[in-house]
């Protein structure tokens, strides 16, 4: 979606607001498509002394497979949206992911929600932050309790084991 600034460019003060959503089902983390619903993307254009700055929230139900535990799960976020509008063509050695560049008198909002949820993607998917994952031994899942499996004992210990075994 091109977002029209025309009505902002040369008028310190103004703003203009946006919503949309954007389909980024084709996006691939690993071996899951988190966003199978669109991204819901919200906020306002500012100028602000002469620089068009992005502000806003992206909404969106993160759909993965847990990276410890290996369950399916849905997940409601919300990530920060901010980005600095600019003239000037954007080139590799001056590029920021922050700054995009306006094409004429608009700004391509979905290359600015794109990459704004790929740079806040966690690089571990968890189904919660305090997953307890998978046993070592025998592949229980430890959220659902503990597993039966006899604690490993420290082989720096074995010595008093043996002490214990003699009683």
């Amino acid at each position: 979606m091109r977002l029209g600034l025309s009505k902002i460019i040369d008028c310190p003060g103004q703003s203009v607001s946006f919503a949309t959503s954007v389909d980024l089902s084709g996006l691939r983390f690993g071996a899951c498509c988190p966003a199978k619903e669109p991204v819901r993307a919200t906020g306002t254009v500012r100028n602000t002394a002469g620089v068009l700055v992005l502000s806003g929230a992206l909404t969106a139900r993160l759909n993965g497979i847990c990276d410890r535990c290996a369950r399916p799960f849905q997940r409601d976020v919300e990530i920060p949206l901010h980005a600095i509008l600019t003239a000037e063509p954007v080139n590799a050695e001056n590029e920021d992911e922050g700054v995009f560049a306006l094409e004429g008198d608009s700004v391509d909002l979905e290359d600015i929600v794109r990459t704004a949820f790929v740079l806040n993607m966690d690089t571990k998917l968890l189904c919660k932050p305090d997953c307890r994952g998978l046993c070592c031994r025998c592949g229980a899942n430890l959220n659902d309790g503990p597993c039966g499996c006899r604690p490993e004992l420290d082989p720096r210990l074995a010595a008093l084991q043996q002490l214990l075994k003699e009683e």
